[in-house]
């Protein structure tokens, strides 16, 4: 009778500290809205540097092209930080672009070269402005001390970008509001 009780309690111990193992292990990855965060900065990270290569490309004036080609080193890099951060919290990043982020880039792909520049900028700064609003929040509600970091690290490179494509659209005659 002994002996079962103390089977009973070695297997129920041993099943308590493997649910527990499994909880810490679990625990890895991020809240909900933290992995809402990473997934769009993800997919709008991808479409920045996929706009920058049509930019590079397409581009009339080299102001333009010069931003776009930022675009690609500097959202490369991010994304690259932004993968390995992922990877370390267990959060699964898109494969693919989020629908709207493929429809702007279908937009600008389609756009003739003399209209190019002005639609590029233009969507450079409202992009832009809408990332950096995203990212102040993201420093201030993000509860993932990591994912904090890398939003706060990447914010002020884009409030850079965003100031150069206020100028570069100016200069291009682009619509900025």
């Amino acid at each position: 009778m002994k002996k079962n009780r103390f089977s009973i309690l070695l297997i129920v111990s041993l099943f308590l500290a493997f649910l527990a193992t499994a909880a810490l292990a679990a625990d890895k990855g991020v809240a909900g809205k933290d992995k809402d965060f990473i997934k769009k900065a993800a997919s709008g990270g991808m479409m920045e540097v996929e706009l920058g290569q049509i930019a590079k490309s397409k581009g009339q004036s080299q102001e333009v092209k010069d931003f776009g080609n930022r675009m690609v080193t500097d959202h490369g890099k991010a994304n690259d930080e932004l993968k390995t951060l992922a990877q370390q919290k267990n959060v699964p990043l898109p494969a693919k672009l989020e629908h709207k982020h493929q429809s702007k880039v279908d937009k600008l792909n389609k756009a003739s070269a003399a209209d190019f520049d002005k639609k590029y900028m233009t969507e450079m700064v409202k992009d832009h402005k809408d990332d950096v609003e995203d990212f102040r929040k993201a420093t201030q509600k993000v509860k993932d001390p990591e994912v904090k970091a890398w939003a706060e690290k990447t914010l002020p490179v884009l409030e850079q970008h965003l100031q150069q494509a206020k100028e570069v659209a100016q200069k291009v005659g682009a619509k900025v509001k």
